[in-house]
């Protein structure tokens, strides 16, 4: 359904290429016309030095048609451009082919002495990196991630935090691992990201605020890919004031992401309230399935609503990029909420009314009731003659809700520490936004 798709949201905050993926998912979906995500596509890769790619799509658009000249003129181009950028960076690409040499590299953690290695044993000079950086970034926008990966790692080896291109260089590492599909090390590049960015006590605020808008939209890929994606999706969005406060102001349709890593991830429960408060007071400019359903749960205690919201909430993650994959989990876990709500305010409650709460059929409810008491997620007895689940106590345990208050006050200790290192932190100069400007 188009009319929940965020897609055109989200690309002002993603680099081309990462918009190509949100691209194809939406042509299989066939939530649009296919020329028109076809066309999309045309014109985003159309600045990008993926001509093979762009000439395909042409083909597809233009059947009856023949590729235009200044296509294969400047494919032509491309491929010169690059073996021109490959013969500048031949000394480097040398010694990095030979792995011993890349391992006594990795051992030498200091750029200075890395450098002087280098500079003695290769004829190496500082100045190729800029030459390195070049050839790079031209990788990346021939579509080659995997080469862009190991250049752009060499490149953080060698040069210095303070260097021009450093900052350009973390956001095209972190995007060809996310292409690569990457995700450990993609994460790695993440947190190194999110790190530099803020410990950078020179940038304005507005430029820090855009910065973090933009890790915020790419470390999606991140977050619903990696095992442990789905707390840390919690700690960064919910539990880094500035990482929230960016959310709030600039894109508060991340809170549908948020939102779902909360429903899906049991042992974060205790998530829950401080994301109701967040709701509630970004309703006003945003809204959607998935937020209305924790509203009509947890604010107005809508049973009805709830019910009515899950049903168009299969439908928003099934059309969602991201989200797609987390459908089953999302709701098994949904009615799981709507059943302990609903049995917090009741001791005894039929079979039948909750099968209606719950989208199911009596049958699919009580088997769904009976696997919940024997995985001893749920303290009740189901009486079979009256149709009846009878509720028994449950109380909190308190070494969970010690293990829970922990877990948030250490997220929230080391967003402090970061806070404190950056007022006495200084860096020597502002850097360029990003590794890619649209």
């Amino acid at each position: 359904m188009a009319k929940f798709d965020l897609t055109s949201k989200m690309t002002k905050y993603l680099d081309r290429h990462l918009v190509a993926p949100l691209l194809e998912f939406l042509w299989a979906k066939k939530i649009y016309n296919e020329n028109e995500i076809l066309q999309a596509k045309l014109d985003i890769l159309n600045k990008t030095n993926m001509m093979d790619y762009v000439i395909e799509i042409y083909k597809q658009l233009n059947p009856e048609k023949e590729v235009p000249e200044e296509m294969k003129t400047r494919r032509d181009q491309i491929v010169s451009q690059l073996n021109q950028f490959q013969s500048e960076v031949d000394v480097v690409m040398n010694f990095l082919k030979d792995d011993k040499v890349m391992k006594n590299m990795e051992t030498m953690r200091d750029p200075k002495t890395l450098s002087t290695y280098l500079t003695s044993e290769f004829n190496f000079k500082v100045e190729m990196m800029e030459s390195m950086y070049k050839f790079a970034k031209y990788h990346y926008d021939c579509g080659n991630y995997a080469g862009t990966t190991s250049h752009l790692y060499f490149y953080l080896l060698v040069m210095s935090p303070s260097d021009k291109n450093y900052l350009n260089v973390l956001w095209g590492k972190l995007a060809s691992e996310i292409l690569i599909q990457n995700w450990e090390t993609a994460l790695e590049d993440l947190n190194k990201l999110r790190e530099y960015i803020d410990s950078n006590t020179n940038g304005s605020p507005l430029h820090l605020l855009q910065q973090r808008t933009w890790l915020i939209h790419w470390s999606l890929f991140v977050f619903f890919n990696h095992v442990k994606g789905r707390d840390l999706i919690i700690d960064m969005f919910l539990y880094r004031p500035n990482y929230l406060n960016a959310i709030q102001t600039m894109c508060p349709h991340i809170l549908r992401y948020l939102a779902t890593a909360v429903i899906i991830n049991r042992s974060r429960r205790a998530a829950m309230k401080d994301l109701v408060k967040v709701i509630q007071q970004e309703s006003y400019t945003y809204r959607d399935p998935i937020t209305e359903l924790l509203e009509n749960l947890y604010v107005n205690f809508d049973f009805e609503g709830a019910r009515d919201k899950l049903h168009e909430c299969q439908i928003v993650l099934f059309n969602d990029f991201f989200l797609t994959a987390c459908l089953d989990d999302f709701v098994e876990n949904a009615r799981l909420m709507i059943f302990e709500t609903f049995c917090r305010i009741h001791q005894c409650i039929s079979i039948g009314m909750l099968a209606e709460k719950l989208n199911m059929n009596p049958e699919e409810a009580e088997c769904w009731i009976v696997n919940l008491i024997r995985n001893a997620r749920l303290d009740a007895k189901i009486d079979s003659k009256l149709g009846h689940v009878v509720m028994g106590t449950q109380p909190l345990s308190p070494y969970q809700q010690l293990l829970e208050k922990i877990d948030t006050l250490s997220v929230r200790s080391e967003a402090l520490q970061q806070l404190i290192e950056r007022k006495v932190k200084a860096k020597t100069q502002e850097q360029d936004p990003l590794w890619y400007n649209p």
